[in-house]
């Protein structure tokens, strides 16, 4: 067996964790967390074709407010992206007050007295187009730059 086809050993596993350790950034990781909290809103929310049945309202609510948290952070960092990731929130947050009006009218929110409380409003910015994002039209996820 050559070194080529063994598996790394510990020490070569650290020395490639430290290796990319050294590469991050912190800018990056916050962005990276921002696109996957947005994603995963969208499945909790269950509006990727074959989510429907991974709907979690609080989870939905809060990955919203995360991410209207962390959004001043990596605005200035997102360039042109930033209106894409403003209009993604304002979806989200539609979909989860209509969702969350519709459980508290089912009387599926009586069992804890009231709905949960609507998420935190995005922070203010030049205003998104009309209509739907093309995350949530094509039903695919959205990744900032493709």
């Amino acid at each position: 067996m050559s070194s080529q086809e063994r598996p790394p050993t510990e020490e070569e596993l650290r020395a490639a964790y430290e290796a990319q350790v050294k590469q991050l950034r912190v800018d990056d990781l916050l962005i990276e967390t921002v696109v996957s909290l947005v994603n995963l809103a969208g499945r909790k929310a269950g509006l990727a074709p074959g989510t429907e049945d991974e709907k979690d309202l609080e989870q939905v609510r809060l990955a919203i407010e995360a991410v209207t948290s962390l959004l001043p952070l990596v605005e200035p960092r997102l360039g042109p992206d930033a209106p894409k990731v403003r209009d993604v929130i304002s979806q989200l947050q539609l979909a989860y007050a209509q969702q969350a009006g519709a459980a508290a009218e089912a009387g599926q929110g009586a069992a804890e007295g009231s709905a949960p409380p609507p998420p935190a409003e995005p922070p203010q910015g030049p205003p998104s187009g009309p209509g739907h994002g093309p995350a949530q039209s094509s039903g695919r996820l959205w990744v900032p730059g493709q």
